[in-house]
């Protein structure tokens, strides 16, 4: 697959090292890197502005804060005309129950990722809230037995 991004080595490393540690400072990423800090700097600067690095984020731990159940929805609509999609992308953004939301193909047309702090306030969400949004035909859930990877989203080789 072709690259959409011209990036070298070093550029890789950086974002192998940011992904595991978003946190650490210039000077020690130069470090792992190996390069000095001012061009590493000028690096993570050139890969925010070019949207490769998108942000920086603290990782919560739900449980921790009294979100214990992880669940996902398989959504179905009944009219998948662009608009419609369009819509309901849109709505997934006002529910603070959904974390993460996509767009799929299959037997479903949109995926999304729950975390609630009980049973009984996703069995809420999905009742009050998701079964009854407008054009939604179907509605599938699975709640979660416990995570077995958390990894960054980009796999790196060794």
């Amino acid at each position: 697959m072709p690259l959409k991004a011209d990036l070298d080595a070093i550029d890789w490393k950086i974002l192998r090292e940011l992904q595991q540690d978003g946190r650490m400072t210039n000077v020690e990423l130069s470090g792992r890197v190996g390069i000095s800090a001012p061009p590493c700097l000028r690096r993570v600067r050139r890969l925010e502005e070019t949207g490769i690095i998108r942000g920086y984020r603290a990782l919560l731990n739900a449980p921790a804060l009294g979100l214990d159940v992880v669940a996902f929805c398989l959504i179905g609509l009944h009219h998948q005309a662009d608009a419609e999609l369009k819509t309901f992308a849109e709505r997934t953004r006002g529910w603070p129950i959904v974390r993460d939301a996509w767009m799929v193909s299959g037997e479903s047309d949109f995926l999304l990722h729950c975390v609630a702090s009980d049973l009984g306030a996703f069995q809420t969400f999905v009742i009050e809230e998701l079964a009854s949004a407008p054009n939604v035909d179907t509605v599938r859930t699975a709640l979660t037995i416990r995570r077995v990877k958390d990894e960054g989203l980009v796999a790196f080789s060794a």
